[in-house]
């Protein structure tokens, strides 16, 4: 491939790298052209799943600080870029290879964070983000400044605050059901001698 042909195809996967909240590496051995064409039809408007050289997506993918990336470059390689929720790409992903199992998902990159196969599996098992966005923006009773902060938050941030509401709605509960034994206000023990109104009286 001549030098100018490869850098535009280097210049097209970077720009693929930055405009995707999900870039899913696989192996695609032994699908045929239809399946191939199902597959990228389950991955919604926008996505796209393209067969890759192994030495120019190195390449990209180091130009974009994605350095991790180079082991899974090895053998026939295809990217699914999603667009939109990375959530509903990987079910795609997961749906697709559960009825293709020629199809190997190898990792890839999530919100800006290189991940392995097992964490794109376990993105496929998360809720649709707006349904976890809804569940924080109840919880927070009301709050919308917080609720609407969600709204423009990565997937994994709101992943991490929807366990940092679980744990402390956890660690309220105990609190929550204690007696309030010291509520009652202490007896005052103090002789009443001691105080200065005591004294004048005294004194009189």
């Amino acid at each position: 491939m001549p030098t100018q042909a490869k850098a535009a195809v280097i210049d097209e996967i970077t720009e693929r790298f930055q405009n995707s909240s999900a870039a899913v590496l696989t192996e695609y051995r032994g699908l045929t052209v239809a399946q191939l064409t199902e597959l990228r039809r389950s991955l919604g408007a926008g996505s796209s799943y393209a067969v890759v050289k192994n030495t120019l997506t190195k390449r990209a993918a180091d130009s974009v600080g994605f350095s991790d990336l180079a082991p899974l470059l090895n053998g026939p390689t295809a990217i699914a870029f999603i667009e939109g929720d990375p959530v509903e790409g990987a079910k795609a992903l997961r749906d697709f290879a559960k009825a293709n199992p020629l199809l190997v998902v190898k990792g890839g990159v999530v919100d800006g964070r290189t991940v392995d196969a097992s964490e794109v599996t376990r993105l496929a098992d998360v809720e649709p983000r707006e349904v976890l966005l809804a569940k924080l923006a109840g919880a927070m009773k009301g709050n919308l400044t917080k609720a609407a902060g969600l709204f423009q938050a990565p997937l994994s941030q709101v992943a991490r605050l929807a366990a940092a509401l679980q744990e402390k709605k956890a660690a309220d509960a105990p609190a929550a059901e204690a007696p309030a034994a010291d509520d009652a206000p202490a007896a005052d023990t103090t002789p009443e001698t001691d105080s200065p109104a005591a004294d004048a009286a005294s004194d009189d």
